[in-house]
């Protein structure tokens, strides 16, 4: 991703996610969940609309609270439909819903979302799609890689000679302890 390592800095709304959240490990399922509903919405629209739109995502989706979203009914469908402020995109709404009940059941077999993420690391991007897709919807390849560069799970969200990349080598980054490893699933990176 270095075209994004070349626009974002100095940039009022690129600038700050590129320096202090792209391509950093999260582990709370809230902070996991608020990151792929974010991926989802960015399809077909551009990330920097998403980062103007993202308090009112957090508002409109109760914090990003899974167990809070996955009890989500008809009213909060149409209250999500009929609000300016996110995304009103029907199989989008739908989709954060069911992902929100998917990660409760990630809890119950896994212990967080997080875990399940570590149980099934590593791997190619082609077939942490496949596995996305068998439990989430509206998981194509775009948002699959994007979601995982952006939590540190895939490499790619920097360049090598960004300096933000270059800080956040420091950290627990789960593609670099598996290219550490000896693993050779990243090729195309």
């Amino acid at each position: 991703m270095s075209g994004y390592c070349d626009v974002a800095p100095g940039h009022e709304w690129h600038g700050p996610y590129h320096q202090h959240e792209y391509g950093v490990p999260l582990r709370g399922d809230d902070e996991l969940f608020e990151r792929l509903v974010l991926e989802i919405n960015q399809a077909g629209l551009s990330w920097l609309t998403i980062l103007k739109k993202r308090e009112s995502f957090r508002a409109a989706y109760a914090g990003f609270v899974v167990d809070r979203v996955a009890a989500f009914g008809p009213d909060d469908i149409d209250r999500l439909l009929a609000d300016p402020g996110i995304i009103r995109n029907k199989l989008k709404v739908h989709a954060a819903i069911h992902n929100a009940q998917v990660i409760q059941r990630l809890r119950d077999s896994h212990g967080s979302f997080h875990a399940w993420l570590l149980a099934h690391h590593p791997r190619a991007k082609a077939d942490w799609v496949k596995l996305f897709a068998k439990n989430f919807r509206f998981t194509g390849g775009e948002i699959v890689g994007e979601f995982l560069m952006s939590i540190g799970f895939l490499p790619g969200a920097h360049r090598a000679d960004c300096p933000a990349g270059m800080a956040m080598m420091s950290l627990d980054l789960p593609w670099k302890r598996a290219v550490d490893g000896g693993f050779a699933g990243y090729a195309a990176f």
